[in-house]
């Protein structure tokens, strides 16, 4: 079953925000979805504690980087899905992980700085990358990046020009972005998920919930085609 990691050296990237958000999507379509979370400050784990998860879905809050690799073995076993949030330095548990990944989702803000330390990142899958291969020589660990936080109304000059700065530089890129919404931040505030707001809670609900499907439909593309197909795929849509 596929393990899906998300990693970024910066705080404020929206990586425990994206990881929330696909693992409650992809739980309510009835899959199983183990999410461990290894953020020291344990956020989702106390997301959860109100009884907001998905029935479906498991949080795993209690791991060290010695176990980290056992845990998600374990998980593997009982669940469709594995989404894991690490922390934000490049600690030992950081690189356990990734090197259990199947995917590497790098969430990022559109901004020149936050694009340098999504760098930071890069360099971490790679080296996980390199280990691997002493094994296994054509193997590749598949990652994408992920922009979060962006403008809702359009796209910006600095989003524009470093989306086209990662392409040149082969670095794939989802073509969902998730957007600046009062509801993703209100799944913490409430601390259910985004099916279970109300319009009276939040505005634009509607959008949001758009927004994760798209999200998450497709990662779920993305780990079954790989991203050149759905690139070509989603180019192919707009010219027609």
């Amino acid at each position: 079953m596929p393990v899906i990691a998300f990693v970024s050296p910066k705080g404020g990237a929206g990586k425990t925000t994206s990881s929330l958000i696909l693992a409650t999507q992809i739980a309510e379509l009835g899959q199983r979805v183990a999410f461990i979370d290894a953020d020291p400050n344990h956020p989702v784990k106390t997301w959860a504690q109100d009884g907001g998860a998905p029935e479906t879905m498991t949080v795993i809050s209690d791991v060290t980087e010695d176990d980290i690799d056992d845990r998600i073995d374990e998980a593997r076993q009982h669940s469709n899905f594995v989404i894991v949030d690490l922390e934000g330095t490049a600690a030992t548990i950081v690189a356990h992980a990734i090197s259990a990944a199947d995917f590497v989702v790098v969430p990022t803000q559109g901004s020149q700085l936050d694009a340098e330390q999504a760098g930071r990142a890069f360099k971490l899958i790679r080296a996980q990358e390199r280990v691997a291969q002493r094994h296994n020589p054509g193997f590749k660990l598949r990652f994408g990046v992920l922009f979060t936080r962006t403008a809702v109304a359009i796209q910006s000059r600095d989003t524009t020009y470093i989306r086209k700065t990662f392409a040149d530089a082969g670095i794939p890129v989802f073509n969902t972005e998730l957007k600046e919404r009062a509801a993703f931040k209100a799944m913490f505030s409430y601390r259910r998920t985004l099916s279970k707001l109300t319009k009276a809670e939040v505005s634009n609900l509607d959008k949001a919930l758009d927004n994760a499907n798209t999200f998450a439909a497709e990662v779920l593309e993305v780990l079954k085609k790989g991203f050149q197909e759905v690139t070509q795929e989603t180019t192919q849509e707009a010219a027609q």
